[in-house]
């Protein structure tokens, strides 16, 4: 009896887009630690703060579908936002279960402080691109994650 070998054991990580967007995720998350070190937010934190600025009085539920994140775990980043004083959660008139968020001062004054180092996060990521290969791979990136959102663990609903 002969083996076969397998079609899969001679298949090049080099050759697979999904390991370069894991790769591509692990050195965003890096860089903007390190970047941000100061202001001590974890990209995700970042954008729940940033999205509740954006949107005050969103729902905790909605906050997680904003930013693509699992509705299930949100509630432990709003916990740190919250022990932090960076958000407030209110009850809603109109439902006491929903919690709606604000976004303080001082959380406000935080995005305010860290937006130099997030933008600085943003062109290290980038900085191997010319400007117009950084607007096309801007515009591939979306065009993936959109035609891809519903198959994501935690679809997004835009920001």
């Amino acid at each position: 009896m002969t083996k076969k070998s397998s079609p899969s054991a001679k298949v090049s990580l080099e050759s697979l887009a999904g390991h370069y967007i894991r790769r591509l995720q692990q050195i965003a998350v890096a860089i903007f630690l390190q970047e941000n070190e100061q202001h001590g937010l974890t990209p995700v934190q970042y954008a729940a703060l940033q999205a509740v600025r954006n949107s005050p009085g969103l729902d905790q539920r909605s906050l997680a579908r904003s930013i693509g994140f699992d509705t299930s775990t949100i509630a432990g980043v709003i916990d740190r936002l919250e022990s932090r004083g960076l958000v407030r959660r209110n009850s809603s008139a109109d439902d006491r279960r929903v919690r709606l968020l604000q976004a303080t001062a001082d959380g406000i004054e935080l995005l305010d402080a860290a937006l130099p180092s997030v933008l600085r996060t943003q062109d290290r990521i980038l900085e191997p691109l010319s400007p117009a290969e950084r607007a096309e791979f801007l515009r591939m990136l979306h065009r993936l994650v959109d035609a891809n959102n519903g198959l994501s663990r935690a679809p997004s609903r835009g920001a």
